[in-house]
C-alpha cells in the first residue's frame, strides 16, 4: 500500500507539465504584445517627446525581463520538479539549465522582480508630474519591500548553505 501511494505521489509531478507548457503560451502572448507596442510606436517616433519614447522603451525592456523570467521559471521548474530536459548531442543548451535548484531559482525570480519593479519605479518618476505624491511614495515603499525581501531570501539561502 505504501509503495502504491509513494509511486502515485511521485508520478503526480507530471501534473505540473501542463502548467509549464502554459507558461510557454504566456511567453508567446507577451511576445505578441511586445511587437504590437513596437510596431505601434514606429509611426509616432519622430513626433513624440524623448521622455515618452524612453517610457515606451522601458515598457519593452520590462516585457523582455518578464519573458526571461517566464522562460527561467518554466525550464528550471520543469527540470527541478518534473523531469530532466534531455537535449540531443551538439544541440545548444542554456548554460544555467540544470544548475538552478529551487533556492537559486527563488533568488533569480526575486532579482528579476526587483529589476522589473525598478523599471516601473523609473517610469513613475519620469511621469512624476502626473502622479500624486502619495502614490509615488507607495511605489517607493513597494519597491523597497521587494528589495528587502530579495536581500532577506539571499541571506537566508546563504545561511542554509553554511
Amino acid at each position: 500500500m505504501e509503495r502504491i501511494i509513494e509511486s502515485t505521489m511521485y508520478a503526480s509531478r507530471w501534473l505540473l507539465a501542463p502548467i509549464y507548457m502554459g507558461l510557454s503560451l504566456a511567453v508567446l502572448l507577451l511576445g505578441i504584445k511586445f511587437f504590437q507596442e513596437a510596431i505601434h510606436i514606429f509611426p509616432l517616433v519622430l513626433s513624440m517627446k524623448e521622455s515618452d519614447l524612453v517610457l515606451v522603451i522601458l515598457s519593452l525592456v520590462d516585457m523582455a525581463l518578464v519573458g526571461g523570467l517566464l522562460v527561467m521559471v518554466m525550464l528550471s521548474g520543469y527540470e527541478n520538479f518534473v523531469s530532466a530536459i534531455d537535449l540531443k548531442e551538439g544541440q545548444e543548451k542554456l548554460s544555467w539549465l540544470g544548475k538552478l535548484d529551487s533556492g537559486s531559482l527563488k533568488q533569480k525570480v526575486a532579482a528579476s522582480i526587483v529589476a522589473i519593479s525598478s523599471i516601473h519605479l523609473l517610469k513613475a518618476f519620469m511621469a512624476a508630474q502626473e502622479i500624486a505624491n502619495d502614490k509615488l511614495m507607495w511605489y517607493v515603499i513597494i519597491h523597497i519591500t521587494f528589495v528587502l525581501s530579495a536581500l532577506g531570501m539571499a541571506y537566508v539561502d546563504n545561511m542554509n548553505k553554511h
